[in-house]
């Protein structure tokens, strides 16, 4: 049972993380200084994905779910939990970049607001 709850925290962390990737730059409208925080992560999960990477929470949670003796997926978190959700078919490479590239674009925008808000302010 601690293996499987601690594998249920695991996929909570890393739903939060990534809904702060996505949505964490419009806190920055209220509080800019979360960017310090904000964009290192939105760069990581540009990278991850460009990269063709997991993240490290991943084999995390599978190790969990393994030592709790539940069923475990292959694979990586988004494409295991949120493309079927989004996506009905698996992701391809191609999805990937988009997706990557839409993280990037989506936080630009944000981050141009926020400058917009905040960063006229101070000249």
């Amino acid at each position: 049972m601690p293996w499987s709850t601690l594998a249920d925290a695991v996929l909570l962390l890393h739903l939060a993380f990534v809904a702060f990737v996505l949505f964490g730059a419009l806190l920055c409208l209220r509080w800019p200084r979360l960017a310090w925080v904000h964009v290192p992560c939105a760069a990581w999960s540009v990278w991850v994905n460009l990269a063709g990477w997991y993240c490290p929470l991943t084999p995390l949670e599978i190790t969990l779910r393994r030592a709790a003796g539940e069923g475990f997926y292959e694979g990586s978190f988004i494409a295991h939990y949120l493309a079927p959700l989004v996506y009905p078919r698996a992701l391809s490479p191609t999805l990937i970049l988009a997706m990557a590239g839409a993280i990037a674009a989506w936080n630009a925008l944000l981050y141009a607001l926020v400058y917009w808000r905040h960063g006229r302010r101070r000249q």
